[in-house]
């Protein structure tokens, strides 16, 4: 063990350990999650604290050996190692100061290894006077939010555009499918399958671009605000040092925020992120609740869609194969609008010039990315590559429903269709069969009528042969 020492006192800390004294005490006062730091999360507090040790350097302020350390230290961590040296919990007090100093001490604990020193050696090496160089909590952990969350929309926005990859596949292979379309749940005019999944693909592109949207605004940073905004303790030269050496770390193009004070109390760019999560969440449970009622049966139910079978559906039906992709895309869909609202109170309940909830906003943006870029993954998977359409069943409906009669308006009129219709429901039998039986159309009339080009696209039908 080794001893340490804050303005509160002195704690032990293993020898072995790369974080010191604070970490330990948040360990102490914040066991709320039992989960880690998003690894990601990690790596961008030590993509900050790098872009600062290099603007710092080139300001002249901080001294190139200690610079030099502390970036080689932090390229470790961005290369994967350290990690179990961040315990502390994700929701925690002190917005965020845990997580800094944690970042810190293991980034000062490590370049102290580097140049020779012992552990904890913090009067050659600090987690304050070094790390923490022009910096405060309240600018280095949301732009370190920032970086994770721009790092994370990238393999979301690549799941979200193999899913709509996917649809448009389908689209073309089911154009010619035609079924029945429903409102309210009863019949009512013909589509194809094709335009249903050329549909469900249209709305997750809107939901692509909103994220896209919402993760660009992202990308302005309030590095050198410090404690309130007010820059406090960093030059103008690091302030747009910084910047530059983020950018170029990164790849991303990061600007300084023009007014450091609203940058630093407010947090509603990333309830904006959280928004496009959410709307496109939504987009996607939709389309789930519509795969499910399609594939529902498949004997006692509409049987449009085949699944792919994942795996038995009961522990005491044998034979039964349960939607389980789309019900996991539900579900995780509602895990992402739950932690909308979490962000959301978060976002609204900061006070004056700081927001103290950034960690809960940060742990549920983090999760909601993770997760939902992992189950659409998994849908595309499991369900859409292998997904199959039933066209015998769709005909069968199809053949059997009133709902076609609408087509033959502007050919046989109102009073005709409604008799059809009428007659249909009460008979059972198939719209076709009536209307050849009482001579309203001829059977090429019907069938131009009645065909899938026809009854899906804008214009009347079959006028032509009805001279």
């Amino acid at each position: 063990m080794r001893l340490e020492h804050d303005f509160l006192g002195e704690l032990e800390v293993p020898d072995a350990a790369y974080y010191g004294v604070q970490t330990i005490r948040a360990m102490e006062n914040f066991s709320i999650t039992g989960e880690k730091l998003d690894k990601d999360f990690i790596i961008a507090m030590a993509t900050v604290k790098k872009a600062a040790a290099l603007a710092n350097m080139k300001t002249g302020r901080l001294e190139e050996k200690i610079g030099k350390a502390l970036v080689k230290a932090a390229d470790e961590v961005i290369a994967g190692k350290l990690h179990d040296q961040f315990p502390v919990d994700p929701i925690q007090g002190g917005a965020g100061t845990s997580v800094n100093m944690n970042t810190n001490e293991v980034l000062v604990n490590r370049a102290l290894e580097l140049i020779g020193e012992a552990k904890g050696s913090y009067d050659i090496i600090s987690p304050n006077n070094h790390a923490n160089m022009a910096q405060s909590t309240n600018d280095s952990f949301p732009t370190g939010i920032k970086v994770c969350v721009i790092h994370k929309s990238k393999p979301l926005i690549a799941a979200l555009n193999r899913l709509v990859d996917e649809l448009d596949k389908k689209a073309l292979e089911y154009k010619d499918i035609l079924k029945m379309g429903r409102t309210h749940l009863q019949d009512a005019v013909p589509i194809t399958l094709g335009q249903e999944m050329a549909s469900y693909a249209s709305s997750i592109r809107r939901g692509i671009k909103r994220i896209e949207f919402a993760v660009d605004g992202v990308h302005t940073i309030n590095m050198g605000a410090t404690a309130v905004g007010t820059g406090l303790n960093a030059e103008p030269e690091y302030i747009k040092e910084v910047a530059k050496q983020l950018s170029k770390i990164t790849g991303e193009h990061f600007e300084t925020a023009t007014n450091l004070i609203d940058a630093t109390n407010n947090t509603d760019a990333f309830a904006d992120v959280s928004s496009g999560l959410k709307v496109t969440a939504l987009v996607l449970i939709k389309m789930a609740n519509d795969f499910r009622l399609m594939a529902s049966g498949p004997r006692c139910g509409l049987n449009e869609l085949k699944l792919p079978a994942r795996q038995p559906g009961s522990s005491i039906m044998p034979g039964k194969v349960n939607p389980v992709m789309a019900e996991v895309l539900n579900q995780t869909c509602y895990q992402v609008i739950g932690n909308d609202v979490t962000i959301s109170l978060g976002v609204e309940n900061g006070q004056f010039e700081l927001n103290v909830m950034e960690p809960v906003i940060a742990f549920n943006l983090f999760n909601s990315m993770r997760y939902l870029t992992n189950v659409v993954n998994n849908f595309v998977d499991n369900l859409m590559i292998n997904l199959q359409a039933n066209k015998e069943q769709c005909a069968y409906w199809l053949d059997r429903s009133v709902g076609v009669v609408t087509a033959l308006l502007p050919h046989i009129g109102y009073e005709n269709s409604s008799m059809l219709a009428k007659e249909a429901y009460a008979t059972g039998r198939p719209i076709r069969e009536i209307i050849l039986e009482k001579g309203l159309l001829t059977k090429e009339a019907m069938d131009h009528i009645l065909s899938p080009e026809e009854m899906t696209h804008p214009g009347i039908a079959g006028s032509d042969l009805l001279k």
